[in-house]
């Protein structure tokens, strides 16, 4: 394959995304990726049935899963590249963490219904196809209920990190999930650091105390960076010395206009990353 490109994050509806983990796998042949990666958030339950597929598609698939993180009063997001799906202490893990979720989903329910919003967890819940309920389920029962029309209506005035319906939950510090991951044969990654606290932010600081952390890399690659982003993160990557990663964030119908392997249609992730992240965990942990 010329120019062989990857993509190494991307969700199905085992969390919040719409594709089934084998739709998601055929489509990474149908984009043309060499490599693909399925990164659920907060489970690895779509895992099996995902890497299963594996003998009915020439791509590479490729076990992940994203975890949520507080840093700098902040959520932070926290990629596991190759993490082991039948890890019982992992799988044990991640169940208690979504309890969290649970909790979050009661309480922001509760403050849209003071803020006018006529929902109730019944009508959100309906539209769980996994184990986990997220903020997207939420936004889809918004707009099936009339109080929005679409789902990015839901969240810029409801369930964004910073409007009113928003109500925080329980998330990992970076050393936790640095730890849980690497312990489940994994390798941490920051993703997308470009979406953290905006375009202005310097991350020369912040990156060494992630590092420091257990953090491996990030990603300088993104489905929704500019040239400008992606050109800065690469530097960043190389100068830490930090592995770059890259993927589009795809969610099939939830995130309209953004591809598999495209993202926005400029993103493009060279096969060789994937080597450098494998190197990166060769090397192992706190390296």
């Amino acid at each position: 394959m010329p120019n062989p490109m990857i993509d190494l994050h991307a969700h199905t509806h085992f969390s919040d995304g719409t594709d089934s983990p084998e739709a998601l796998a055929l489509a990474a042949d149908t984009a043309g990726l060499e490599a693909l990666a399925l990164t659920d958030h907060d489970t690895v339950d779509g895992l099996p049935r995902f890497l299963g597929m594996q003998t009915s598609v020439k791509a590479r698939l490729i076990p992940g899963t994203e975890l949520s993180c507080r840093f700098l009063g902040r959520s932070l997001h926290v990629l596991g590249l190759f993490v082991d799906p039948f890890d019982k202490v992992f799988q044990a893990r991640l169940a208690e963490f979504r309890k969290s979720r649970d909790e979050r989903n009661l309480r922001m329910v509760a403050r849209l219904n003071e803020l006018g919003v006529a929902l109730t967890l019944e009508q959100v819940e309906v539209h769980r196809t996994g184990p986990v309920v997220s903020r997207v389920h939420m936004a889809v029962a918004l707009v099936e209920s009339g109080a929005v029309k679409s789902i990015p209506e839901a969240f810029n005035r409801y369930l964004a990190d910073h409007a009113p319906g928003f109500v925080p939950r329980q998330e990992l510090d970076p050393p936790t999930a640095a730890r849980w991951i690497w312990e489940a044969g994994g390798l941490p990654l920051i993703a997308h650091p470009g979406r953290f606290a905006g375009r202005s932010f310097g991350w020369d600081e912040a990156m060494d105390d992630l590092r420091g952390a257990g953090m491996a890399g990030f990603e300088a690659y993104y489905g929704e960076y500019g040239p400008a982003e992606q050109a800065y993160f690469l530097e960043l990557a190389a100068r830490k010395g930090m592995a770059p990663s890259g993927g589009s964030d795809y969610h099939g119908a939830n995130k309209p206009g953004l591809s598999l392997g495209v993202g926005r249609g400029c993103l493009r992730v060279p096969g060789e990353v994937l080597e450098g992240l494998e190197a990166a965990r060769a090397r192992g942990a706190w390296n």
